[in-house]
């Protein structure tokens, strides 16, 4: 059996509630394969797992097992899906202005503002020129 992907033990906690640790080939491989930290962190994005991803959190002391056993049954079935896109186009080009100018964060930000796109690409490149 291979190893159990974090993010599946996460969607049979939101959705399936198909426990993946027991009746598997091998379940201490399963309960190995658990990671708490990204289940926790995972759960954490939603107003209604928030209270039981932090009560895991202050239980970090029990065993793997006890943990997901927990969450597949106190949650609640549902599809919960993560809204907005991560920016990490913008956070590179923030990143570009703030090391081409010299610029604080919140600068850069105000600088990003009022550049045009001709000038975006020309400081990008030069952050690649940097490097």
């Amino acid at each position: 059996m291979s190893k159990t992907n974090p993010f599946d033990f996460v969607e049979s906690i939101n959705s399936t509630k198909v426990d993946l640790m027991k009746g598997t080939e091998n379940d201490e491989l399963a309960e190995k394969s658990y990671v708490p930290y990204i289940t926790n962190m995972a759960l954490s994005f939603f107003p209604d797992t928030v209270l039981y991803a932090n009560y895991m959190n202050g239980n970090y002391h029990l065993d793997n097992r006890l943990q997901y056993s927990f969450l597949i049954n106190i949650v609640r079935p549902k599809v919960r899906r993560r809204k907005g896109k991560w920016k990490k186009e913008e956070d590179s080009v923030l990143s570009a202005v703030s090391s081409v100018y010299g610029y604080s964060i919140p600068k850069a930000k105000a600088a990003l503002q009022v550049l045009s796109p001709e000038q975006i690409k020309t400081i990008t490149k030069l952050k690649g020129d940097m490097k």
